[in-house]
């Protein structure tokens, strides 16, 4: 047990009854003696108060550790369960959105309206309620399967390029997606960014600086997508081309133009919700729309359709 101080103090007074060293005076062999049994003993009980403080920060230390421990551990529980919760929520929510599709031209002034002033403004306010498409319009050739736009090859280009960035792969940590499908896409609010930005210059595209700037802005990797407009082998014979993890610009521009002609959509900008027209821009005009063309509108129709769904 440690010495109190009291106890301390008597062994001083008991070491200070011993006579002085022999060959100095009384007075200063008295009082060095004095200092050195002061020091001596001050150091004494220090090191017995540090050595008791520091075996009580130890065990504070241990049990300080053994709670995180188990704290960490709870929290993972928790963790899993919160992440299996999303992920199920995540295939729910998936399957009872609402289809919202757009069918364009990349270097159509009216697809240029369309999406700024309908498309874009609306899914800012729906864009966790509905399962959004962009879709291209053109012609592909019954014999040779050649692939034709109308404002040109230059649009051929930058329809592909924002059907690569919509499907290349994209793997978040922090996505529930990623327990949903192995491959998944790039997230909407990144693809359609990137689509608009090249619209919003749509005399520009294919120009690299444009492509580069846009893909930087809105976080796709321009290499990956550069490589996927460039796809040459398209594998026409194989049914699961293109691939999630391996996306063919080509093939895909050719799979969405015969969607849009499958679904009897000629003119870009048409916007469909749920499989009907919802509203055409044409000539700089808004043309056959359902309830109008105002972007509140939609929106009230998507949330009362998704209201019905879930």
């Amino acid at each position: 047990m440690a010495p109190t101080t009291y106890e301390i103090y008597k062994e001083l007074e008991r070491e200070e009854r011993f006579a002085p060293q022999a060959g100095a005076t009384q007075e200063s062999s008295y009082t060095t003696w004095r200092e050195r049994a002061i020091g001596r003993n001050l150091r004494r009980g220090i090191a017995i108060i540090i050595g008791c403080w520091l075996a009580y920060f130890l065990y504070l230390n241990r049990l300080y550790a053994a709670s995180i421990a188990q704290g960490f551990k709870n929290n993972m529980d928790g963790v899993s369960l919160d992440h299996d919760a999303t992920a199920n929520a995540a295939v729910s929510e998936q399957t009872n959105r609402v289809a919202l599709e757009a069918h364009i031209m990349s270097k159509c002034p009216d697809a240029q309206d369309c999406l700024q002033k309908l498309v874009v403004p609306a899914m800012e306010q729906i864009s966790d309620k509905v399962d959004f498409e962009l879709s291209f319009i053109g012609s592909v050739s019954q014999k040779t399967s050649d692939v034709e736009c109308k404002h040109g090859p230059t649009e051929c280009i930058g329809n592909m390029l924002m059907l690569c960035a919509a499907n290349l792969p994209f793997h978040s940590d922090n996505s529930a997606s990623s327990l949903v499908s192995p491959v998944p896409r790039t997230p909407v609010i990144r693809s359609l960014g990137f689509a608009n930005c090249l619209i919003s210059d749509y005399e520009q595209i294919p120009s690299r600086s444009l492509v580069e700037s846009c893909s930087l802005e809105h976080g796709i990797d321009f290499e990956s997508l550069n490589r996927c407009a460039s796809h040459e082998d398209d594998n026409l014979d194989d049914p699961q081309d293109p691939t999630p993890d391996d996306p063919s610009g080509i093939a895909l521009l050719r799979k969405s133009i015969k969607h849009s002609e499958d679904v009897g959509v000629k003119t870009s900008c048409t916007v469909r919700v749920e499989g009907k027209v919802w509203c055409v821009r044409d000539g700089g005009e808004w043309k056959d729309c359902y309830n109008g063309s105002g972007v509140s509108t939609l929106v009230e129709e998507v949330e009362r359709l998704w209201q019905q769904k879930n």
